[in-house]
């Protein structure tokens, strides 16, 4: 099966940073480009850091309140020297979190859930910026169409990876939620049928109202059972 992966997701054009750039440089290149982070580079473009729009609030959060009417925070160490910061190299978020142009969309969300980050540079061999790839990237995957599903799942998965032949199983897709109805030769392959449509890009669900012509599952069990009977004899 093929699978959407970062490097068909990512965006290549990345706005970037080297360790010097000032405070307000870091926030006017945000705004300017209605972005919410930016990669940190050294001189060999390599990505060491990600400054976001949360490492620069913390600035805003140091200040006392002109009215003297909230109490004054007081952050722990590594979050008061970012506040006092004033280059991308005292306020990033270091060492950064990267994913290769070859990663599939789930392996790049289980390091972004893994690390709580929103986006991931994406660096080739050489550790080298080569785009940056976001949550909302990512979720592109389920704009996928039915259609396009259907047939992947038709195609690829029923006929050439189960050898299913074409109308012994159908599968109706609305909404990214498949159904599967049918019969399977063996009872088996009701559990790999349904884990590897899961695993198509675009499904959101896979419901399933499979019959089995062999239930191989069950042969599998009696010679243990047999044991434990004569055992017990």
């Amino acid at each position: 099966m093929w699978h959407r992966t970062v490097s068909d997701l990512m965006t290549t054009s990345v706005v970037k940073v080297r360790r010097d750039t000032g405070f307000k440089e870091l926030a006017k290149l945000l705004a300017e480009h209605d972005i919410t982070a930016v990669p940190v580079v050294d001189d060999e473009d390599h990505a060491v850091g990600v400054v976001s729009e949360a490492d620069l609030l913390r600035k805003e959060a140091a200040q006392l309140d002109p009215a003297g009417l909230l109490p004054v925070l007081r952050p722990r160490p590594t979050d008061r020297a970012k506040a006092e910061a004033t280059t991308a190299e005292g306020l990033m978020s270091s060492p950064a979190v990267t994913a290769r142009p070859q990663w599939t969309a789930v392996e790049a969300a289980q390091v972004m859930e893994r690390h709580h980050v929103k986006r991931l540079p994406v660096v080739d061999e050489a550790d080298r910026l080569v785009g940056l790839v976001s949550r909302a990237d990512l979720l592109r995957v389920f704009l996928r169409g039915d259609s396009a599903i259907r047939e992947e799942i038709s195609g690829e998965v029923l006929l050439r990876t189960l050898g299913i032949a074409p109308g012994t199983v159908t599968a109706q897709v609305i909404d990214g939620r498949v159904a599967l109805k049918g019969t399977v030769e063996r009872k088996s392959l009701v559990p790999v049928l349904i884990r590897l449509c899961q695993g198509v890009d675009g499904v959101v669900d896979v419901s399933a109202e499979l019959r089995h012509r062999v239930d191989d599952t069950a042969t599998e069990a009696e010679p243990e059972a047999s044991r434990r009977a004569g055992l017990a004899t």
